[in-house]
């Protein structure tokens, strides 16, 4: 579906965006892949990694409504992952934070409705559920932002979703990398903040294959959640470091205790598929009312009222290997 493509990624310089590109490039041939980001080191390496004729790099914020217009110009597809992301940095800078991740993705999607793109995917997070931090409430802003988007569409023929999910296995700022830092500079023991504490965990390469089973499948206005493992963050200690010792150190401000991904309030609006979760839009579209059979023919019923998929409830949990397989590249 990629092949002969104008795909653009907002923030294409980031994790994602590197293995996203690296994907499409080995899988499909696509006309143009444009990584749409402000840093320009970050750029700049990114494009000695990725310099195939496709390879566009445009310089620009998603704060900047005219430069994403020019950036989006005979567009297909577009994949939103630009956001400040970082929960402290948020709630010190909150307008900074709402200026990224709330007026941004309005620019996205009028920058995609202006230029008729086909369909957009926003990327979205665990903490969009039931948020208790800053960041966490933007992204559910962004996400409500992108579903109402499909009412505004008209005649055009462009969609949008969300895809949510967890921690990124060695993702900046993840308790992997935090703790190999520590075991690496001779850490005589580990920071838990609780010792009941779950997470998700999904590699950068199935998240982004995620993404891209989810152009096909989408009509617009879904949220799109994988099912993935989960572990308590203990037993992730245990796994990188046997013989270190635990710390507890308490809940840190605007962090829960297990991650949530379909929050129980919106159990009456979530569908399971045989791999994944959609949680249905809260509003009506005038061209689509049921979700329950997507557009590879997979099909979805409705879950039990009050269900809530999250780490601490999980069904599917990682051993000690599979998670050191799963970071093998980052430890």
């Amino acid at each position: 579906m990629f092949n002969n493509k104008n795909i653009l990624i907002t923030g294409g310089t980031g994790s994602f965006g590197k293995k996203y590109t690296e994907i499409i490039l080995s899988k499909y041939k696509p006309n143009k892949i444009i990584i749409y980001s402000r840093d320009e080191l970050k750029q700049y390496e990114m494009a000695q990694e990725f310099n195939n004729e496709c390879m566009r790099y445009f310089i620009g914020d998603v704060r900047d409504g005219a430069r994403l217009k020019e950036a989006m110009h005979e567009v297909d597809f577009v994949i939103h992952a630009a956001a400040l992301k970082h929960v402290p940095v948020a709630e010190y800078n909150p307008m900074e934070c709402i200026k990224t991740n709330i007026d941004g993705a309005q620019n996205v999607i009028e920058a995609a409705l202006a230029c008729n793109v086909d369909k957009v995917i926003a990327l979205s997070t665990d903490k969009a559920a039931n948020p208790i931090n800053l960041y966490g409430a933007t992204k559910l802003a962004s996400d409500k932002l992108f579903i109402a988007a499909n009412n505004m569409v008209g005649k055009r023929r462009t969609r949008f979703s969300v895809v949510r999910y967890g921690n990124v296995t060695g993702s900046r700022g993840s308790v992997i990398p935090f703790f190999k830092k520590l075991i690496d500079n001779g850490a005589t023991e580990l920071p838990i903040t609780d010792e009941k504490m779950t997470r998700f965990f999904i590699t950068l390469e199935d998240g982004v294959n995620f993404v891209l089973k989810d152009f096909e499948r989408m009509y617009g206005g879904e949220i799109f959640i994988p099912k993935i493992p989960s572990m308590y963050i203990t037993e992730l200690a245990k796994a990188m470091a046997p013989n270190l010792p635990h710390k507890i150190i308490g809940i840190r401000p605007g962090e829960k205790l297990h991650e949530i991904m379909c929050p129980a309030d919106d159990s009456h609006l979530t569908l399971e598929f045989d791999d994944h979760f959609v949680i249905k839009p809260t509003i009506q579209f005038a061209n689509m009312s049921d979700f329950s059979v997507n557009r590879l023919g997979e099909k979805g019923i409705p879950v039990e009222q009050g269900f809530e998929y999250n780490s601490g409830n999980n069904t599917e949990w990682l051993t000690h290997e599979e998670l050191l397989e799963m970071a093998k590249e980052y430890l």
